[in-house]
């Protein structure tokens, strides 16, 4: 059984690493161009911030979750500025569907999903803030800004980054895909899809509670499992919606009090939740085709 698994695992995993690579070599090049422009937007932005949080939040590159989570710390953007970055964030779903030759229309109808509950829920969370508040803002706090950890990828050349990340996301994709086969050959091809198929509440708060893991196997995982059809495109989006990779992690070193930080985390996974169960209960995932 074991030799079994660790066989159709390798299958799988061989034929992806090549597009993994080129993949991440373009998300190199770009991110590199672009600099810490996107960084600068974000942080002028002003009331305008989860929106653009929002969009740039889907650009595929190394990293934006935890800039956005330093910045958060020092107060140099809102609450809903980050929640639409977390939000957005796609970490390794993107280049795991263009490997997988997934349809470009499929791709950009999930990052646009995402990018709208993001856009939404932020100026949502900041609308309800301003409230709370009543215009009082927070004083920037440059000290816990610069202290917080940022992703050390432009340390290394373009084409050894490239590889450096095509190794971890492959080593990823490669644990995840033989767990799975372990798991069916063990107890069935139907196990997770007759655990999840036709309730929608358990598999969003499944999917969410995967997303959660601070860890790029997260995505690849829930991600695998979509197109697999184990998971519904809500289940899906829960998961990918509360997976912010490394930005969370920053959040918990960097940020302060701690309490503000687990609220956070807290509004993060609620609203994936939500979004996931609208997603199915609403058959919005089937009418826009995802």
């Amino acid at each position: 059984m074991i030799i079994h698994s660790l066989l159709h695992a390798i299958e799988h995993t061989l034929p992806i690493i090549p597009f993994l690579y080129l993949t991440y070599l373009l998300m190199e090049f770009l991110e590199r161009r672009a600099g810490g422009a996107m960084e600068r937007i974000v942080a002028g932005a002003g009331r305008f911030g989860p929106l653009l949080g929002a969009l740039l939040g889907v650009v595929p590159q190394c990293g934006f979750s935890a800039v956005g989570a330093g910045l958060y710390a020092g107060r140099v953007i809102t609450t809903g500025t980050l929640l639409a970055i977390f939000l957005s964030t796609s970490d390794e779903m993107l280049p795991l569907l263009i490997s997988s030759g997934a349809p470009i229309t499929l791709m950009l109808k999930i990052l646009a999903s995402k990018a709208v509950i993001a856009a939404i829920a932020g100026f949502a969370v900041d609308g309800i803030a301003r409230i709370v508040r009543r215009g009082k803002k927070e004083e920037v706090r440059i000290v816990e800004m610069c202290s917080a950890g940022h992703c050390n990828c432009g340390r290394q050349g373009i084409w050894l980054a490239s590889i450096v990340h095509t190794l971890k996301i492959t080593a990823s994709v490669f644990a995840v895909s033989l767990a799975l086969e372990i798991v069916l050959e063990l107890l069935g091809e139907n196990f997770l899809a007759g655990i999840l198929t036709g309730k929608p509440v358990i598999g969003c708060l499944f999917a969410a509670l995967v997303g959660l893991l601070p860890n790029c196997a997260s995505s690849v995982a829930i991600t695998q499992l979509y197109l697999s059809g184990v998971i519904t495109s809500g289940a899906m989006l829960s998961g990918l919606l509360v997976g912010a990779g490394i930005g969370i992690i920053v959040l918990l070193r960097a940020n302060r009090p701690l309490k503000d930080t687990l609220r956070i985390i807290a509004i993060l996974f609620t609203i994936g939740i939500a979004a996931g169960l609208l997603f199915d209960l609403l058959s919005i995932g089937m009418i826009i085709g995802i």
